[in-house]
C-alpha cells in the first residue's frame, strides 16, 4: 500500500453545469393506468435522486472513503476499495466499490431502503411478509493480500463475502484494512425475489489466482429488468460465476425514465456534434432526401425498381429480412449523385429506451448515409486503396448516449465501429460546447470513434489492417438541432409516430457477391515470405461484409434495438 496516496482522489465532473430538468408527467407502461405526476410520488421521476423499484427505492452514492488500495510503487497501476459515504438516514449499505487507479474517481453504488407500503402508488403489494432487507448472519474471509509481508497483517486488505439468511442473496463485498470481521450492521443483503442474476464482466484486479471483476445485470437491453448495483465480485477460483445479485426493478412503469419534454432537453443539451472526414465523399443525408432523390425498391424477381414515398409509407412492413424486398439506387448518372449524400439535410434518428433496469436511459442516435465506400488496406507504411472490398448502397451507424436517470448526468458514449462498438466513459470523451460530446467518423466506413487518428481494424501490433481515418472538418451534423425523435416505446403506443421506414426490416441495399479475396491474394503474394501467414490469418477475421457489397437493415432490425450494446 502507498502510505501517500491521498484519501481524496481526482473526481471527474463534466465540463458544464446540467441544465433545469423540466417537471411533468410520467406515462405509464401499464394500459389500464393513466398519467401520474411523477412529484406526487415518493422517490420516482427523472432526476429526482431516487428510482423506486417496487419494494425498494434506491439512492446512487458516489462520495467514497478509502479503505484500502493495490498500487505498483511509482505508478498509478492497480485498484483502489472504498466505501460509500453520506448514505441517506434509513438507507442501507449493499456493498463496497472498487476502480482503477490510473482514472478520474467516478463511479456509483447504491444505497437501499424497503418502500413503506402507503408511498408505492402503484400497488406492488404481495403475500411476501419478508422484509426486502436483512442482515448477514456471517462473513466469509474470500481473500487476504500479502502487502504486507510474511507474517505481518500491516497494510493487508481483507476480503469478505455476507453470507445471506435463507432467502437472500448478497449483492456486494466488502473490504476491510484489518483481520477483523466487520460488523454485520455494516451491509445488508436483499430477498432473493427482488434479485436478478449478475455477470463477472471486466477483469479489475488479479493477483495470483484472485480476480476482482466489475459486474452487470446478466438480463440488458431494453426488456431487461436487472439493476448495476455499482459493487464489485471476486473469486479465488477462476471460472465461477459471481457469487453476488444484482437488484430487480419490479416497478412496470420505470418512474425514473424520462418523459417527452425532458428527452428533448437531453438531447438538446447532450447532443454530439459527428464530424466527417475532410476528404470524405460519401456524405450522409436525411432518409427523406435519399427517397425524394431516386431510391428505388425491388422485389426478388422484377427487374424494375419501384420510386419510394417521401415517408417510406409504400415500404413493405414487418416481417423479416427475408431476401424479398431490398432498396437500391438509380441506375445512369444520377446514381453517383445521390452517393454522395447530401449533409445539409441529415438528421439523427433518435430510439430512447431503458437501460439496466431503468436506472439509465439510452438515448440511440442513428445517422443514414446513401453509399459506403471502399477500404483502404495498410501493412507496414504502406497503403493500398481497395477497388471494391468495403463498398455497398447504404449504411447505417450510430452511437448511443447512456444518461444516469438518478441526476441526468451523462454517463458514457457507445461508438458504433462496423460489426462491434465499443464504450467510453464520460472523462474519455472530448467536447464541443458545454457537455456536447465530439463523435469522429471514419473516411468512406462511416465508424464512430471518440478522438482524431487512425484506426487500424485488424492488427494494430503488426500494422496490418483496414484503415479507419479520422479527423475534423467543415463537414459535420450538430445531433442536439439536427435531430428525430423515431421512438421511445415506453412512453406508450401513439405518443412518437414511428417513420413509415422504419418498420421496414430488409436490406437497405442489393446483395453482390464478388471474388473480393482474389484481390487480398495478390497483396499477400507481394508481401515478404515472413509476413505473408500473418497477413492472411488477420484477413480472415475481417467482417464478413468487406467480401461483397451487401446492404445493411434498418435500425430497428438491429439486435442493439430491444438489447444491449456490445462490448
Amino acid at each position: 500500500m502507498d502510505p501517500l496516496l491521498p484519501s481524496d482522489p481526482e473526481t471527474f465532473s463534466l465540463p458544464a453545469p446540467l441544465p433545469q430538468w423540466p417537471p411533468g408527467l410520467v406515462r405509464i407502461s401499464y394500459p389500464n393506468l393513466l398519467r401520474l405526476d411523477c412529484r406526487s410520488i415518493a422517490g420516482k421521476g427523472f432526476a429526482s435522486g431516487r428510482i423506486n423499484l417496487g419494494e425498494l427505492e434506491v439512492v446512487k452514492i458516489s462520495r467514497f472513503k478509502l479503505i484500502w488500495t493495490s498500487n505498483l510503487e511509482g505508478t498509478k497501476k492497480g485498484v483502489t476499495f472504498y466505501k460509500p459515504v453520506g448514505i441517506p438516514d434509513g438507507f442501507c449499505s449493499l456493498g463496497h466499490y472498487c476502480q482503477s487507479n490510473d482514472r478520474p474517481l467516478r463511479g456509483f453504488v447504491l444505497v437501499a431502503r424497503e418502500m413503506p407500503s402507503e408511498s408505492n402508488a402503484a400497488d406492488f403489494s404481495t403475500c411476501v411478509t419478508s422484509p426486502a432487507l436483512r442482515e448477514p448472519l456471517d462473513y466469509t474471509l474470500v481473500w487476504k493480500s500479502n502487502d504486507g509481508g510474511e507474517g505481518s497483517l500491516e497494510g493487508c486488505g481483507f476480503f469478505w463475502l455476507p453470507q445471506p439468511p435463507e432467502g437472500y442473496n448478497s449483492v456486494g463485498h466488502l473490504v476491510t484494512n484489518s483481520s477483523k470481521k466487520p460488523k454485520l450492521d455494516k451491509v445488508r443483503c436483499v430477498r432473493a425475489d427482488l434479485t436478478d442474476r449478475c455477470e463477472n464482466y471486466r477483469v479489475m484486479h488479479s493477483e495470483f489466482s484472485f480476480r476482482v471483476w466489475s459486474t452487470r445485470p446478466s438480463h440488458r437491453g431494453m426488456l431487461g429488468r436487472g439493476v448495476s448495483v455499482g459493487t464489485f465480485s471476486c473469486e479465488s477460483r477462476p471460472g465461477r460465476e459471481s457469487p453476488n445479485s444484482c437488484l430487480r426493478n419490479l416497478d412496470p412503469s420505470l418512474h425514473g425514465m424520462p418523459n417527452w419534454d425532458q428527452i428533448h432537453t437531453l438531447i438538446n443539451h447532450y447532443g454530439p456534434t459527428v464530424f466527417f472526414h475532410p476528404e470524405e465523399i460519401y456524405l450522409p443525408s436525411s432518409v427523406s432526401w435519399f427517397f425524394e432523390n431516386g431510391a428505388l425498391l425491388f422485389r426478388k424477381g422484377d427487374l424494375v425498381g419501384e420510386p419510394i414515398d417521401v415517408n417510406g409509407s409504400n415500404l413493405p412492413s414487418g416481417g423479416c429480412n427475408d431476401g424479398e424486398f431490398w432498396i437500391d439506387l438509380p441506375s445512369g448518372d444520377w446514381r453517383k449523385t445521390i452517393k454522395l449524400g447530401n449533409v445539409a439535410s441529415a438528421k439523427l434518428y433518435v430510439h430512447v429506451k431503458p437501460a439496466l433496469g431503468g436506472t439509465f436511459t439510452d438515448i440511440a442516435m442513428w445517422i443514414f448515409c446513401p453509399f459506403n465506400g471502399s477500404a483502404t488496406l495498410k501493412i507496414g507504411i504502406a497503403n493500398i486503396a481497395l477497388n471494391k472490398i468495403g463498398q455497398h448502397v447504404c449504411d447505417w451507424e450510430h452511437i448511443t448516449l447512456r444518461i444516469c436517470n438518478f441526476t441526468g448526468e451523462l454517463w458514457s458514449i457507445y461508438f458504433s465501429q462496423h460489426s462491434g462498438g465499443t464504450w467510453v466513459n464520460a472523462y474519455d470523451l472530448e467536447y464541443i460546447q458545454g457537455n456536447k460530446a465530439i463523435v469522429y467518423s471514419s473516411k468512406n466506413g462511416h465508424a464512430s470513434f471518440p478522438h482524431p487518428g487512425t484506426y487500424i481494424q485488424g492488427s494494430a501490433k503488426l500494422g496490418v489492417g483496414i484503415r479507419n481515418d479520422c479527423a475534423s472538418s467543415n463537414f459535420y451534423v450538430d445531433s442536439s438541432t439536427q435531430y428525430e425523435l423515431a421512438a421511445a416505446e415506453y412512453l406508450g403506443d401513439g405518443v412518437i409516430a414511428e417513420p413509415g421506414w422504419l418498420q421496414f426490416m430488409r436490406k437497405w441495399g442489393p446483395t453482390i457477391v464478388y471474388d473480393s479475396r482474389t484481390e487480398l491474394d495478390k497483396v499477400v503474394r507481394v508481401l515478404p515470405v515472413m509476413l505473408r501467414s500473418s497477413v492472411k490469418n488477420i484477413f480472415d477475421k475481417l467482417p464478413v461484409e468487406l467480401y461483397g457489397e451487401d446492404g445493411p437493415t434498418g435500425p430497428k432490425e438491429k439486435n442493439n434495438w430491444v438489447g444491449d450494446e456490445r462490448g
